[in-house]
């Protein structure tokens, strides 16, 4: 019997040197082999951690430690899986608007619309458009990693959740005026506060409000309501400017004359009360001596009265041959 014209030994001894070659293709083909494995594994057994990274490693799929920046050796061909997390990197989640570019020096937004994040409705059943972003770090990469399926979609969950709450408890006036600070404080509060007890691993930076406006259909009655409260507000600080200015100068006056007319009084009654002891001092001189002190007290009168006018030249009608002496600026000689 023949295999295709050919002897059977002849096929039986073609198979004999095929595996003789093979054998001694091994014993060469091994060394390069092994040599292979031991270049292959000195090169992925070290790995580098950057200065913003701390790596996670994984041993057979079950976490091992978690290892900061610099070079670091694992168990290669698989047994040691290494996952690198940016833990220095401060990331940022936008709500109502999506930042583009921002490697130039002209900050770039997204046109596309996100009024399904801003748009919330207020205390007072109003509606305010508010965009805002968070800030965050990654504190554990490990509970980062696994603690949640999807961290980053979390974060925004619970942070568009929050930014609700707070915002449905204020009035409309108080998100677009003078609430934004207050808002952005409670809300980092309560963030955390959630992200905390979800085991995350997240660390809050900052709650940053961007820009807060009514809906664009009602922005026009909102502006002019807004002009109008501005205008009222105006009206009253100028009213109480007023009234601060013309109050007090009219308490002082009021003031100033009741002190006047306290101190007129007071003199008054003082005059009053020395005429009096004046008066009783004379009656007694006078029940002394009644001649003298009515003489004393006509002639302290008349000089009193005389002291009054001028040019008045008093004569005794007993006198006889009186010259007159007129004053020099009339021009009259005195009769020297």
């Amino acid at each position: 019997m023949s295999f295709n014209g050919k002897n059977p030994n002849d096929f039986v001894n073609d198979i004999d040197r095929m595996k003789n070659d093979l054998r001694n293709g091994l014993k060469f083909l091994g060394p390069f082999l092994i040599i292979f494995l031991l270049i292959i594994g000195g090169f992925t057994s070290f790995y580098t951690v950057e200065p913003d990274e701390e790596a996670v490693v994984i041993r057979f799929g079950k976490y091992l430690t978690t290892n900061p920046p610099g070079l670091h050796f694992k168990i290669p061909l698989g047994v040691d899986n290494v996952i690198k997390v940016k833990t220095k990197r401060v990331l940022q989640a936008e709500f109502g608007f999506r930042t583009e570019n921002t490697r130039t020096r002209r900050t770039t937004y997204s046109s596309n619309n996100f009024k399904n994040e801003s748009l919330m409705l207020t205390g007072d059943l109003n509606v305010a458009d508010v965009e805002w972003a968070v800030q965050f770090q990654i504190a554990d990469p490990f509970k980062y990693l696994f603690q949640t399926s999807a961290p980053e979609v979390t974060i925004r969950d619970v942070s568009e959740s929050i930014m609700r709450r707070v915002v449905g408890d204020r009035s409309v006036t108080d998100v677009l005026t003078t609430g934004k600070m207050e808002i952005e404080t409670r809300a980092y509060e309560l963030m955390q506060e959630v992200l905390n007890k979800y085991d995350m691993g997240v660390r809050i930076v900052t709650v940053k409000l961007q820009d807060v406006n009514p809906p664009e259909v009602v922005k026009p009655s909102f502006n002019e309501v807004n002009e109008a409260k501005q205008e009222q507000e105006k009206a009253i600080n100028e009213a109480e400017g007023e009234y601060n200015r013309v109050i007090p100068e009219a308490r002082g006056k009021a003031e100033k004359l009741i002190s006047e007319a306290e101190g007129y009084a007071t003199a008054q009654l003082n005059q009053a009360l020395g005429d009096a002891n004046k008066f009783e001092a004379i009656l007694v001189e006078y029940k002394r001596s009644p001649r003298v002190t009515r003489k004393r007290i006509y002639l302290e009168t008349m000089s009193s009265i005389f002291k009054k006018f001028e040019n008045i030249t008093v004569v005794d009608p007993e006198v006889k041959g009186l010259l007159p002496v007129f004053n020099k600026s009339l021009g009259v000689s005195n009769g020297k």
